[in-house]
């Protein structure tokens, strides 16, 4: 049988078209990527010596451009489309609420780039309803939904040569299943074969033109008919229904229009008849609460005194259309006969029902049946029953096959767990919600088992349905369901019969996640589809359907097809291709999931055996027949097929050659092409291996270049050689020019996590990929160093070992803390010494491979760098949190517990540098609950004193609340009326320390104080007390618009930068702004949880504003200077910036790890993360203290007088002055001579001057003096 075909001899045209709208009108954009690289501050580190940053991170970026962020990837399903960065970090341009299968650029025959074509499961891209396929701009990241299809699309492939997009998948549109065309900018286009009884999972194009298709099909769409046992397989719930009449009959027993439901021996008479009113047409109506398509309508008609139905009409419902019917006629056995409008029903009582068969499957929700005509007084019916070809499983029991239907083992569903019926609003069905979001609600034994009603044993497509999240508002909590399924008495082997529903769709989608064998009901066996939470963390699952499609197994192909576009017609003899044929020598049944060509040869992988010849799961085709590739193939099923140069990366299930005769082939693996030989990637990955994905990757620090990514579903990379097991989270990074995965080379390189679906190049833009990303600039654990000149952040290379990635992480609750990661160091290099010390929470891997636990020591010293740790004693839970040095003394404190020297050790231990090891004795341990010491501090010209701060009642017997100093081998208190927790340190001056925590001085509780330590006195600072009752003289008064007493309640900060606030809560972090100290900036948490930020400027506290999100948490506080100014303001000098570390939000951008302060607006600075979360930065720190070049901030007004009148008044000076000496040059310059020194006498001269000289010219007038 030969087939017309619709190409012409371009291959270019369709005659049928599935016209949606003119492209150009379609969907507004939504914005694409613009890579906007960002300003780097202009940071003067210069007089600070070695510099170097703290936290909890495993990967770190300077922020560089505005697309970076510290967003994790995502593990609900949902995936996005990517581009990379010009750093080779990666950028979202639009998401998707599934997967992204496939991507093909669609270049026109002339040249012109229509846009990226991208195909998945998906409901909605860039928040934009596209079901499955989707066009997208790259320049304009426009969305634009290629409308018509629904189901899941797998594979696209863009033919420029002919203007087509060939897409296939298990999907409907137009007239054809699983394979289409959108041609041009045109719209759908049929295949002259209307695609295939299966699903589509690889279209390729060969170098002749053909076009091959892969996937698990028997046939193509045009030559498979359904069978008669495929056929009405499951009867529709009509007892469920809400019914309605246009009227009843008023005879008693005949009135209820439900008598006819489940009734099915045509037995008249009252309760099994429903009778009309006398000689009156009217209706019959069922509106139920689901979808359904009906393939079969069963009446039995009434014969009810005479009466009964002649003629009547079907209209589906919400199309309110009447239906077209087949039918045999009954009196003279025609068959075929075509009804609508006027279908008959006889009345012969031998014939006790008739059938009509929908000549169109349209699907509905309810319908009507509406009696033109009858027979004797008047129409009626005594039964009716819809059938349907697809069997259903429904999670809402109610709409499973009817109990009065009296089925053995009809469909039926069993739901275990909190669940709740949720209307069906947008969606085919009601369905089942599990509402798992909270603290103390469990994921553990929620479940819904469906178990469908199998009549006949077969080949089935098992599809599960999920509805949209938009229409219940779920979308947020929505997560993963396990769906597993027992379809056989004895399990196929090799068919997956578990897989991962991601349920993150907005809109309605559907899985498939079975092909193959099920078995028929059994009194002892019926096969069940059972979903249960796919994560143990909070979500809303929701369960709906389940369908179960019988598949026709003889259509002549077997999972390959190979399509000439340039032929007139579609040749149905497949044994001439040597494609076609190939797939024919397989084992029925064969799955075929990946098609490659690479120099003319045909390389297929998937699930299948070919007996006959002797190999399994993956062959290649070259110029003559099918041939095994050596050692007889792989031993499990293939997934995915990618080309590198001449090899080929092949991933899956397998674990060997099927001769078994590799090594570590374990679910991934490389074909030679050349040398026909096998290799392995180290020794593989211990799980199955879904996708491989080329990717440009800075191996180090800004030299790329191509990697390949390994992504499925396992957690390790395998040790091989000298190469220990690596933890992973389902990514992998092959370095081709290394012979290794990235992971295991310990390079200074890209840091990327995460999964990748699929890639593809588009013209004149950077390569476009699609899954879920995370990535920062470098690989770095905890510690890196921070240099100006350049601006870089490099890694200390300290051996802290990867936090693991997944439900597990090295943070835990040390003594009421959350320490993780390195949280203090410091630089110690006075002479001989060269040390860097770091301390914390890890696990690191000292010079001589032993494991070192939370102090670590980079010693530089004589050039040869070595790294170790404390000697044993310690508890491995122990966190350390404070260092300081004294001479080659190091104290360390934090949560600390052990025993060193036989003697037991809390919250402080001292080891000697220069001896590397514990120092003999050590102080007495701190007493109290939850021991914690959180700063330590030299005195400034006295080394002999230590003051330690934290959270203690004694140092070993002395008690000494909060603060104690440790001088001369013993505790002493330092003064008195101290108490409460300290936990940040500042001097300002030599004498006095200023101490931040929740503190009390005199009993007054206050979150500043300082100590003067020349009077051992301790006092609190105004503005920084607490909201408890007592005296409170050292708090602002309320504001004057405030009425009533509040002056010791500390307000909430205002909102302008700069205005005066008090404390709202415990002090943690201090720093000081100016040269003395006098000017400082603290931060924390106030009492509702948020944090704060101010400035001490001599006389009182200024608050920055609420310009930072929830949640922040600022743990350190540093400023720095600046080789450019900013512009002025009150709370930042101009040269210098306020550096933030932390976990902060800003909430215009989102989380960052530190960021910069002027006094008006917060940079972002840092990026980091930590496993799949957001990382933290602890603190700076330095081997010299910051050079302040000005003092900045806001000078006390009392200040600003007194300078303002010394500098008048010293101008005046030298205004007089010059005026002076102006007037004297003049003089002399004129002629005038010095007046004479001695006197002589004044009257002797006198009576020589005439009086009329004296007094002669008063009288006249007078002239203005010249000038």
């Amino acid at each position: 049988m030969r087939f017309s075909s619709l190409f012409g001899p371009t291959a270019a045209e369709f005659t049928f078209l599935i016209q949606l709208w003119p492209i150009v009108t379609l969907i507004s954009p939504t914005q694409g990527v613009n890579f906007t690289p960002v300003p780097a501050p202009s940071l003067d580190l210069s007089d600070m010596g070695r510099v170097a940053l703290t936290g909890d991170f495993d990967s770190i970026s300077l922020f560089t451009y505005q697309q970076e962020t510290e967003a994790s990837f995502s593990t609900n399903g949902s995936q996005s489309l990517i581009t990379q960065l010009p750093n080779g970090d990666f950028a979202t341009t639009a998401s998707a609420d599934g997967y992204i299968k496939s991507m093909c650029p669609f270049v026109m025959k002339n040249g012109t780039l229509a846009g990226v074509i991208v195909g998945g499961n998906f409901t909605s891209l860039g928040g934009i309803e596209a079901r499955g396929v989707a066009m997208y701009d790259s320049t304009s990241g426009k969305i634009t939904p290629l409308q018509g299809l629904t189901g899941s699309v797998n594979v696209l492939l863009c033919d420029g040569d002919t203007n087509t997009v060939y897409v296939g998948g298990d999907f409907t549109g137009g007239n054809s299943t699983n394979a289409i065309a959108w041609v041009g900018m045109s719209g759908w286009a049929n295949l002259p074969f209307e695609g295939f009884n299966g699903p589509v999972n690889s279209i390729i194009k060969k170098t002749n033109g053909n076009v091959l298709f892969g996937g698990s099909f028997t046939g193509l769409g045009n030559s498979t008919t359904i069978t008669t046992n495929q056929t009405d397989q499951q009867i529709i719930n009509i007892a469920s229904a809400n019914i309605s009449v246009s009227a009843n009959s008023t005879t008693s027993g005949f009135s209820n229009p439900e008598n006819i439901i489940c009734k099915t021996t045509g037995q008249d008479g009252p309760g099994n008849t429903w009778l009309l009113p006398d000689k009156s047409p009217g209706f019959w109506r069922a509106d139920m609460n689901f979808g359904y398509e009906p393939s079969l309508l069963r009446l039995w008609n009434t014969r009810q005194d005479g009466r009964g139905t002649k003629t009547f009409r079907f209209t589906a419902i919400p199309l309110n259309g009447i239906m077209n019917f087949t039918y045999t006629d009954p009196d003279t056995g025609e068959e075929g006969k075509f009804c609508d409008a006027l279908c008959p029903l006889t009345s012969n009582t031998s014939v006790p029902y008739q059938d009509f068969r929908f000549y169109n499957i349209v699907g509905m929700s309810a319908f009507r049946i509406d009696i033109s005509d009858w027979y004797g007084q008047g129409g009626g019916l005594d039964g009716i029953e819809l059938f349907q070809n697809d069997v259903f499983a429904y999670a809402v029991n109610g709409l499973n096959e009817p109990d009065c239907a009296n089925i053995a083992l009809g469909s039926n569903s069993t739901a275990t767990g909190p669940w709740s019926v949720t209307p069906s609003g947008l969606s085919n069905s009601e369905y089942l919600t599990a509402d798992l979001v909270g603290t103390n609600v469990t994921t553990q034994g929620v479940s819904v088992v469906f178990e469908p009603d199998i009549k006949q044993k077969g080949n089935y497509s098992v599809t599960i349905f999920t509805p949209g999240c938009l229409q219940d508002n779920s979308c947020a909590s929505r997560g993963i369901a396990n769906v597993t399924g027992n379809f056989t008495a004895t399990s196929a082997p090799g068919i997956p019969l578990s897989m991962m529903v991601y349920q993150t769709n907005n809109y309605d989608k559907y899985d498939q996640v079975y092909q193959g064998p099920v078995d028929l009901n059994s009194d002892g066996f019926r096969p069940t589809v059972t979903l249960t939470p796919g994560q143990n963390s909070s979500m809303t699952l929701v369960a709906q359907r389940v369908q179960f499609t019988l598949k026709n197994s003889t259509g002549g192909l077997n999972g390959l097809f190979e399509f000439d576009p340039n032929s007139n017609t579609i040749d149905t003899d497949f044994s001439n291709s040597p494609v076609d044929q190939a797939g024919m020598n397989l084992d029925l049944g064969a799955i075929v999931t990946s098609i490659a060509v690479l120099n003319d040869v045909t390389y297929v992988g998937g699930n299948f055996s070919d007996s006959s010849n002797g190999f399994e799961n993956v062959f290649s085709i070259g110029p003559g027949n099918a041939t095994a590739l050596p050692n007889g193939g792989l031993n499990a099923e293939v997934s995915t097929i990618a080309t590198y140069e001449d090899l080929l990366f092949i991933g899956g299930n397998f674990t060997n050659t099927m001769n078994g005769s590799v090594a570590g082939l374990n679910n991934v693996a490389i074909y030679n092409t050349t040398s026909r030989t096998w290799q392995a990637l180290g020794a593989g990955v211990n799980g199955p291996v879904d996708t491989i994905v080329s990717l440009e990757v800075n191996v180090t620090t800004n030299k790329p270049e191509t990697c390949i990514t390994v992504n499925g579903f396992f957690d390790q990379l395998i040790a091989s050689g000298s190469n220990n097991n690596v933890s992973v989270n389902g990514f992998g990074i092959w370095v081709p020019s290394r012979q290794n995965w990235l992971q295991n080379l310990h390079l200074q390189s890209q840091a990327i996590s995460g999964q990748l679906s699929a890639s593809t190049n588009v013209t004149n833009s950077t390569p476009l990929l699609s899954g879920t990303l995370s990535s920062q600039d470098m690989s770095a654990e905890d510690a890196v160093s921070l240099t100006s000149n350049p601006l870089a952040v490099n890694a200390l290379n300290v051996g802290i070992q990867p936090q693991q990635i997944g439900p597990l992480t090295r943070k835990r609750a040390i003594s009421g803390q959350n320490v993780s990661g390195v949280v203090t160091g410091l630089f110690h290099a006075p002479l001989p010494l060269n040390v860097t010390i770091l301390g914390g929470h890890f696990t690191a891997t000292a010079s001589n491979g032993s494991m070192i636990d939370n102090l670590a020591f980079l010693n530089n010293t004589g050039g040869a760098s070595t790294i170790t740790g404390l000697p044993m004693g310690l508890d491995p839970d122990s966190s350390f949190l404070a260092l300081e040095t004294s001479g080659s003394v190091l104290y360390a404190g934090g949560s600390i517990t052990g025993t060193v020297n036989g003697g037991s050790v809390n919250g402080l231990v001292v080891y000697d540098l220069g001896q590397a090891d514990f120092s003999y004795p050590q102080p007495s341990a701190f007493g109290g609950s939850d021991v914690a010491v959180n700063a330590i501090t030299v005195r400034p010209n006295n080394n002999a004193q230590v003051f330690v701060g934290g959270s203690f009642d004694t140092g070993g017997s002395l008690s000494c609340p909060g603060v104690c100093i440790f001088q001369n081998g013993a505790w002493s208190q330092p003064g008195s009326g101290i108490g409460g927790s300290a936990s940040a340190f500042m001097w300002q001056g030599n004498d006095q320390l200023l101490v931040g925590g929740n503190l009390t001085v005199n009993n007054n509780a206050t979150y500043l104080a300082t100590y003067d330590a020349a009077k051992t006195q301790w006092s609190a600072l105004s503005g920084a007390a607490s909201n408890v009752s007592g005296p409170a003289s050292n708090v602002p008064g309320p504001p004057s618009n405030v009425s009533g007493p509040a002056s010791n309640v500390p307000g909430p900060p205002s909102n302008a930068p700069g205005s005066p606030s008090n404390v709202p809560g415990p002090v943690t972090a201090l720093s000081p702004a100016n040269s003395g100290g006098t000017e400082f900036w603290v931060a924390g948490k106030s009492a509702n949880g948020s944090a704060f930020l101010m400035k001490y400027d001599g006389s009182q506290f200024r608050t920055i504003g609420n310009v930072l999100g929830d949640p922040t948490t600022i743990l350190g506080l540093s400023v720095l200077s600046l080789s450019k100014p900013h512009a002025q303001n009150e709370l930042v000098s101009p040269d210098m910036t306020l550096l933030v570390t932390g976990s902060l939000n800003l909430p215009t951008f989102g989380n960052v790890s530190a960021a910069l302060f002027n006094g008006t607006t917060f940079s972002p600075f840092i990026l980091s993360s930590s496993g799949n979360s957001p990382g933290s930065m602890s603190q700076l720190f330095s081997e010299k203290t910051v050079n302040f070049k000005s003092s900045g901030g806001h000078m006390a007004v009392g200040f600003v007088v007194l300078i303002a009148l010394a500098c008048a008044l010293g101008a005046t000076f030298l205004l007089v002055v010059a005026g002076i000496l102006i007037e004297r040059y003049r003089r002399k310059h004129e002629g005038y001579t010095p007046a004479p020194t001695s006197y002589f006498d004044k009257t002797s001269n006198m009576g020589r001057i005439p009086p009329e000289h004296l007094f002669g010219r008063l009288g006249q007038s007078r002239q203005a003096p010249m000038l």
